[in-house]
């Protein structure tokens, strides 16, 4: 087979061992399609790459006001966080403010990333509970906007709920795809997932990065773009947790990216200086060529400079680990961009 084509290479050692195809789609909020790879209008669900917009209805309904919701836990309401103490106990604050407990999250649980948490809980005897799930942040955020509105908190997940109803309303605006158009299924945390082309979520990045470029936007909406995005960039942590890509690419950037990746090879990235949203998506879902494809679009794009680049090079040339924690080979980028 010839891999010299693949955009996307896994050595062990110097063989190639396994490829990956990938769509990326760069976006202007204007609309105008400024570079791709592969197919850029790619019906993807973003998975948790959405998680800033379905927090847009929270911070619409004047929650994050009414309740004293701190920019912390505003930015963990984008979140896929590890499960550190700092990302649970920022959730619990929430809940407290809502006068909620923890069973009212519906996101299921899962072991968290952040292993030492995890290892302490089961020396303690304890047993794994939502707020450990990497998207008890999203969810919280979701029982401040329905408790603030005043709708029904036990059926919240539910498409067919008000304020699910309302972030189908925002995703069609902030993507600019018709509404019945997108196409939902179900989350891996319970909650509605949106089908859109890979263009429009880019599309949508563009917007959370810049929204004053986005020149038919409400004021409203546009606030609540920036005020997010101003959250995400001054709490990195709480978007993922230490040694993860999200949080470390936006604290290297100091304010100029904000990012948020999803599930089966999907991340996402704007550019606040420029207005450029990015979308990628690996065709066979594995999450270890994101980080890969990301770097290089920045170095393609010549957003930031080699200094910042190889602050991030875990990220950039990811290593293969064997079981003793041992490099024993690479994932790396072979793709130019075309632009237009």
């Amino acid at each position: 087979m010839d891999h010299t084509t693949k955009p996307i290479k896994v050595y062990r050692g110097n063989y190639v061992e396994s490829t990956h195809d990938i769509h990326i789609a760069v976006v202007k909020s204007n609309g105008q399609l400024l570079a791709y790879y592969g197919d850029s209008h790619r019906l993807t669900f973003a998975r948790s790459s959405m998680k800033p917009l379905q927090a847009i209805p929270t911070v619409e309904s004047g929650a994050v006001d009414t309740y004293g919701i701190h920019d912390k836990q505003l930015s963990l309401f984008c979140a896929s966080h590890s499960g550190e103490p700092f990302h649970r106990e920022a959730v619990m604050q929430v809940l407290e403010k809502l006068n909620l407990q923890e069973e009212h999250l519906q996101c299921g649980t899962h072991v968290p990333r952040h292993m030492d948490s995890y290892h302490q809980l089961i020396r303690q005897g304890g047993e794994l509970t939502p707020v450990f799930s990497n998207c008890s942040g999203k969810h919280s955020g979701m029982l401040a906007g329905s408790v603030k509105q005043k709708m029904d908190v036990a059926s919240y997940r539910e498409l067919s709920h008000p304020y699910q109803q309302q972030i189908l309303d925002v995703i069609a605006d902030v993507t600019s795809y018709e509404r019945e158009n997108i196409a939902t299924s179900v989350d891996g945390c319970g909650v509605p997932v949106h089908r859109v082309p890979l263009y429009n979520i880019a599309l949508s990045f563009s917007r959370l990065a810049k929204s004053a470029d986005w020149t038919d936007g409400s004021r409203e909406r546009k606030e609540a773009l920036t005020r997010i995005r101003k959250a995400m960039i001054a709490y990195p942590e709480m978007v993922a947790g230490t040694n993860e890509f999200d949080t470390d690419l936006m604290k290297t950037f100091a304010g100029r990216i904000v990012a948020k990746g999803g599930a089966e090879g999907v991340h996402c990235f704007g550019d606040t200086k420029t207005g450029i949203g990015v979308a990628v998506k690996v065709e066979d879902g594995n999450s270890r060529a994101r980080t890969v494809v990301s770097m290089e679009v920045l170095r393609q794009l010549t957003i930031g400079n080699e200094s910042l680049w190889s602050q991030l090079d875990q990220y950039r040339q990811a290593p293969v680990l064997n079981a003793r924690d041992e490099s024993i080979g690479s994932v790396t980028a072979n793709f130019n961009l075309q632009k237009l």
